[in-house]
């Protein structure tokens, strides 16, 4: 440790880069030294000084940060170890960008007649639309609503976890009266199929929320639709226009009936971006920035936390994107037999089929798509490769089977985006998913990880504090594809309908190969 005060300023400096591309804030490092040794770890300040070259830090503090960065101590001294910038990840954020040639066709004038004309083509209807453009809105501003959040912790003055109590507390000093009603769940026609919905609540103005009594046995979900009523009080004056809460009902947005299909009325986009906004406020309110950031670091990013919270495992998963540094996340909630009612793609996942219609050919190695099949799973972590075009992608997801309040089975998925974070740690990303895929190629698309991939991943599942990320490691890494009539492994998905179709890209790549043989 002689050396330590020579080169103070540099190890601060490699010290911060590091924190930094780790998207890491120095109390959340200071968090994760607690967990490893509540003794010596060092205080936020402390670590302030460390990085500004002001402070030298002992040895056991040096140990600590070794182990939560998974380096080893005589790294911060290596001076020709500097770290480079971290490269935004091609295609990460969100949904792909259609390239605008011949711009012409992208006129105002034209989507205005284009837009009716494909809404009425595909059965979509206007809320339904109005739900994807703001999906997409939300990825492309990858989850940033700071009004949102300043709403509700206003509200919450920042209070975790609220009890069912605390919640009804709100809502009297926001003037909300609460009635009960007895409802049971009926079938519903969603999609040209018939599933069970139930009606769990609703808002009549100027200030009257209705409450099936059902939700008196469901702490959880009464919670989140009361914050998501308060929203509609807070935010838009309790005028009433907001849809009723439902279970089941239409998987592709709002469970309300009498949408404008073929057509964009203005209350679907009226409808559709409250239904956001209540939603997302309602996840502030009961999960505030930053004391749910310190639940994660310390339950290392366990969904089944949210037990303990009467909290469902929706709303930890989403706000999991949300609060957490680490940006590249995406999250599903899949009805069977291949349904999207939500997503959020902060990492640019392609969808693994039709969002609010059943695809015809989704794959069926997806995490959350088998869940929907096994109905023995709960639940299940797993590494995933996934070719696009020449390069091959890697994500990890951690999947929950449920059933919503009427009954009806669905799964929630969370995952993150690997890459990003292996470049982060200076691990080549290529080499480890280009070794894992080739592996899975060899023994039909499913093969253990190999070691040393396996070793990289756990470095930086220790690094982004995901225990789900290290439970992974123990099951088999799979070969997914966006859809199965372009699997990547070497036969055809198991499980999967013998067709006769061709890609015309194809055909056309084996006429061009064999030309020139």
């Amino acid at each position: 440790m002689a050396n330590l005060s020579r080169n103070s300023h540099f190890l601060g400096a490699k010290l911060r880069a590091l924190r930094k591309q780790n998207h890491m804030t120095l109390e959340e490092l200071s968090q994760r030294c607690i967990q490893i040794d509540t003794q010596a770890a060092p205080s936020v300040s402390y670590l302030s000084m460390i990085e500004s070259g002001r402070r030298v830090p002992a040895e056991q503090v040096l140990l600590l940060l070794a182990k939560v960065f998974q380096r080893s101590t005589t790294w911060f001294f290596d001076q020709n170890s500097a770290i480079e910038p971290v490269k935004a990840a091609p295609g990460t954020g969100g949904a792909a960008r259609a390239p605008l040639e011949p711009a012409f066709l992208f006129s105002k004038e034209l989507l205005k007649s284009a837009i009716p004309e494909l809404l009425s083509q595909t059965g979509t209807t206007g809320r339904q639309f109005a739900h994807l453009l703001i999906r997409s809105y939300q990825e492309n501003s990858r989850n940033e609503f700071p009004d949102l959040e300043r709403a509700a912790e206003e509200v919450g003055k920042r209070a975790f976890p609220l009890s069912v109590d605390d919640v009804m507390g709100l809502c009297r000093t926001h003037g909300l009266e609460l009635r009960w009603f007895e409802r049971k769940p009926v079938l519903a026609l969603s999609q040209g199929r018939e599933l069970r919905s139930m009606v769990r609540s609703f808002y009549e103005a100027p200030g009257t929320v209705y409450l099936n009594k059902a939700l008196q046995a469901d702490p959880a979900r009464l919670k989140f639709d009361l914050a998501a009523h308060i929203a509609h009080k807070v935010l838009h004056g309790g005028d009433g226009m907001k849809s009723a809460h439902a279970s089941g009902g239409d998987t592709g947005g709002s469970p309300e009936a009498g949408h404008n299909v073929g057509g964009m009325d203005p209350r679907d986009v009226l409808h559709a971006w409250r239904d956001f906004e209540c939603s997302f406020f309602a996840g502030a309110l009961l999960c505030p920035k930053q004391p749910f950031r310190r639940l994660l670091t310390r339950e290392r990013y366990r969904v089944e936390v949210g037990g303990k919270l009467e909290l469902t495992p929706a709303v930890i998963m989403r706000r999991m994107t949300k609060v957490s540094p680490y940006p590249y996340w995406h999250f599903f909630d899949a009805y069977p037999p291949g349904i999207l009612r939500a997503v959020y793609r902060g990492n640019g996942i392609p969808l693994p089929w039709g969002n609010m219609s059943h695809a015809s050919d989704p794959c069926p190695n997806w995490a959350v798509f088998r869940l929907t099949r096994d109905s023995k799973a709960i639940a299940g972590s797993q590494i995933s490769v996934l070719r696009d075009d020449d390069r091959w992608l890697l994500y990890c997801c951690h999947s929950v089977r449920a059933k919503d309040m009427a009954g009806n089975p669905h799964v929630l998925s969370v995952g993150i985006d690997l890459i990003p974070a292996l470049e982060a740690n200076g691990i080549d990303a290529s080499a480890v998913v280009n070794h894992i895929a080739e592996e899975c190629q060899r023994r039909g698309g499913v093969a253990k990880i190999p070691k040393a991939e396996a070793e990289a991943i756990r470095a930086v599942a220790n690094v982004l504090n995901i225990e789900w990320v290290k439970e992974s490691l123990s099951n088999s890494a799979q070969i997914i594809c966006p859809r199965n009539t372009r699997c990547a492994r070497d036969g055809k998905c198991e499980g999967v309908h013998a067709t006769g179709a061709r890609d015309i890209a194809d055909v056309r790549q084996e006429i061009l190969d064999s030309l020139k043989s």
